[in-house]
């Protein structure tokens, strides 16, 4: 054998063990692969388990917080309910009372007219039946007193008139503006 033989055997064999040896790596690599790929399988099963976990951490968080939301929510809406109750029932009852009051008032209001009228009325007459027999002007034949009112009134007004003319005749002045003068005096 000549070197040349022997080189290429040497050549031949260390080929074949560097292949071996590579196929022995090739082998140990696809043994590494595939327990990266379990691992691999393991973190994302993992990761999948965490994404759920976190979901129905998320969901049950927000369903406490939402529920703590919706009772302090209806806790005011209570509240408030019974505040509007309460302000309604005092409403009605200031209305009963300001109604009753009123009708009260009315009907005191009323009384007090007709009490009013008749003692106007009473002593009106009184006065003026009074007056007018004194000074000997009542006629003789009136009896209703409201009659004898209306008759003094008409007397005492011509009198008044008579007595503004006289002035104003006396003191040159504008009778119109002394009338008027009286009539303001007279409604004010």
């Amino acid at each position: 054998m000549s070197k040349e033989e022997s080189e290429q055997r040497w050549a031949r064999k260390s080929l074949k063990e560097m292949i071996s040896a590579v196929e022995k790596c090739v082998g140990k690599l696809n043994g590494s692969m595939e327990d990266l790929k379990e691992a691999l399988d393991g973190v994302e099963g993992r990761i999948d388990n965490w994404k759920e976990q976190s979901r129905d951490y998320a969901k049950l968080s927000l369903n406490s917080t939402m529920d703590k939301v919706n009772e302090l929510f209806n806790s005011h809406k209570d509240k408030l309910s019974d505040r509007n109750n309460a302000l309604e029932a005092m409403m009605l009852a200031l209305k009963e009372e300001t109604m009753a009051t009123v009708m009260a008032l009315s009907t005191r209001i009323e009384e007090l007219e007709r009490e009013l009228a008749l003692v106007c009325g009473d002593k009106a007459c009184t006065r003026c039946g009074q007056f007018l027999e004194e000074d000997g002007q009542c006629p003789k034949g009136i009896v209703d007193d409201m009659i004898k009112v209306n008759t003094a009134s008409m007397f005492l007004t011509d009198i008044e008139l008579l007595w503004w003319q006289g002035r104003t005749t006396n003191k040159r002045q504008c009778e119109i503006g002394m009338w008027q003068e009286f009539q303001c005096k007279l409604k004010g």
